[in-house]
């Protein structure tokens, strides 16, 4: 039974079918692999020959070879029609026939082949058992990235699930690779390149699938959850390893001061730099919120408590924050308490859509930083609808900040009753394929655009929030995530993260686990840099409400 990748036009099954049918004919003098070698930083291929053996020409035309075989070795039907499969290596009959063998040996030689025009940008060496090979274009000062491959599981990850299948053989040791950050730049460089090449039917599906849970069942309670325990509730060591002292997990702000965004590599960085920028980041959300001493403001996503305390303390406003994260509400607490702010800060374990009734009208401002990601297409309305019944009717503010994608596709669906719901789902599943980040750093999350954002307050507050401003702080995240990297580097130890996941103390996994960390942090640099990824804050305004304007009136009159 032959079932999963479509290769030209026949299934795996009836490609192999072929494949012995030509070696069963073959004379064994002619079967021999083909050894690829390089020339000039490029390639060579062998010359033209059978698909499935090394017959050249001559010997397809020779009396040792049937006749059936001088025509074609292979069948019209199992002729391929991909570029990649017309140039497979010959190798693969080399192979004694074990399915997981073949099949990396196919992934190898089909990558290899469609590299060739993927490869415009930038230089590429790639480095396994078998020899180096070149791509691109090398000169000075260029983009220069060498992989070198491990385990030969590297090639079938790459094949079939590309970038995500990429940074999980970089996580489990499959490839070495030079420079991370560099080999991101060429990944995105030559994007349209690697997509048209190495994009596979299975990842297809895999990510339509993964894309269809997110929208149509969103982010259930239980789901965001269990969401959480992923990727928040983890060890406060490890988080404490590489953030600020505030501990804040989201983009800094960079000035002057720090010599700008990209101030580290010029002359820094200096201790605290990361600091100030924190610092910075807070004061300035803050003063868009416009708060004043005695005002009480909600927030949606604790983190360790780094904005609630500076909110008090520098601000004099009361704040309650909410989490789903056992080990941030603990750790946040312990912070508000050595602060000597307990009075002046809750921090609730629940969930944004289980706000009481007493928070109805209760808050002057509202502040969200980076958790809107988790949020869900399916929940943007109800979202604002909630942040809208916890405001006050006049004099309010809203300051949301959250990673966003700057393009969006929109599909033009029949106006209906869930016609929102309907167009958000559908413009996330269509944009975005499941990557690195919602696999494993992040379940399910879901980057909006600022567009889908700003339509969703207008609706899910009925037009009571008007759009002050629009901020892109994209620019500052990539030195952020550098700060972040070269601090866990320094501080994170085996004994350090084992102590609270025992699973850790095997030296594999711990490099595994680490690596992990070091790919997001390039992950994410390059998509930022690189225009891929937007980081947006908004901030909206309610002055005035309709029915403060008619009470006035009314009195006045």
């Amino acid at each position: 039974m032959t079932t999963g990748v479509r290769l030209g036009g026949g299934s795996i099954g009836n490609f192999l079918e072929a494949s012995n049918r030509c070696r069963s004919r073959c004379n064994k003098t002619w079967c021999k692999k083909i050894v690829h070698t390089t020339h000039q930083g490029r390639h060579k291929r062998p010359p033209p020959s059978c698909l499935f053996c090394t017959h050249p020409p001559s010997a397809l035309r020779s009396s040792t070879m049937p006749a059936t075989v001088a025509s074609s070795c292979v069948p019209p039907q199992f002729a391929p029609t991909t570029k990649a499969l017309q140039s497979t290596s010959t190798s693969l009959l080399s192979l004694s026939f074990r399915p997981h063998s073949w099949l990396c040996a196919f992934a190898r030689s089909s990558i290899l082949t469609v590299l060739d025009d993927a490869i415009s940008v930038g230089h590429l060496t790639i480095t396994d058992a078998e020899g180096s090979h070149y791509y691109g274009h090398y000169q000075k000062g260029c983009n220069d990235v060498q992989l070198r491959v491990v385990n030969e599981n590297f090639w079938l990850r790459l094949m079939l699930s590309g970038d995500l299948g990429f940074s999980e053989a970089y996580m489990i040791g499959d490839v070495e690779v030079s420079d991370l950050k560099g080999a991101m730049n060429l990944w995105l460089e030559n994007q349209s390149g690697m997509e048209a090449t190495l994009s596979s039917t299975v990842a297809k599906i895999s990510s339509t699938v993964s894309g269809l849970y997110n929208s149509f069942l969103g982010q259930t309670r239980s789901q965001a959850r269990l969401n959480v325990i992923a990727s928040y509730d983890q060890s406060n060591e490890l988080f404490k390893a590489f953030l600020s002292k505030e501990m804040m997990y989201s983009c800094a702000l960079w000035d002057e001061a720090e010599g700008g965004v990209r101030g580290d590599l010029v002359s820094g960085p200096f201790p605290g730099d990361l600091e100030a920028a924190q610092r910075r980041k807070i004061h300035h959300v803050l003063r868009k919120a416009r708060v004043k001493p005695g005002h009480r403001i909600l927030e949606f996503g604790s983190g360790w408590g780094g904005l609630a305390i500076e909110a008090a303390r520098s601000f004099g406003c009361e704040v309650d924050t909410l989490t789903l994260s056992v080990e941030q509400k603990k750790l946040a607490e312990e912070r508000i308490k050595e602060a000597g702010l307990e009075n002046q800060i809750r921090v609730h374990l629940l969930d944004y859509r289980e706000i009481p009734a007493e928070f109805e009208k209760a808050f002057d401002a509202f502040v969200s930083i980076e958790m809107l990601e988790h949020v869900g297409a399916k929940y943007y309305n109800l979202y604002f609808k909630l942040v809208d019944f916890a405001l006050k009717s006049s004099q309010a503010t809203i300051v949301i900040s959250a990673s966003t994608f700057p393009r969006i596709t929109i599909l033009r669906i029949p106006v209906s009753t869930n016609y929102y719901f309907l167009r958000a789902c559908l413009t996330y599943l269509v944009s975005r394929a499941e990557d690195f980040m919602r696999r494993y750093m992040w379940p399910n999350s879901c980057l909006p655009s600022a567009t889908a954002l700003i339509t969703a307050a207008q609706v899910g507050s009925q037009g009571r929030f008007t759009l002050e401003g629009v901020e892109n702080h994209a620019a500052h995240y990539p030195r952020t995530l550098r700060e972040w990297g070269r601090r866990l580097e320094a501080n994170i130890t085996q004994e350090l993260v084992s102590k609270d996941y025992p699973g850790l103390r095997d030296r594999a996994d711990y490099d595994a686990f680490k690596r992990k960390w070091q790919y997001l942090f390039a992950y994410a640099g390059a998509g930022f840099a690189k225009g891929y990824i937007t980081c947006h804050m908004l901030t909206f305004i309610r002055e005035v409400s309709a029915f403060t304007v008619i009470s006035f009136l009314v009195a006045r009159f």
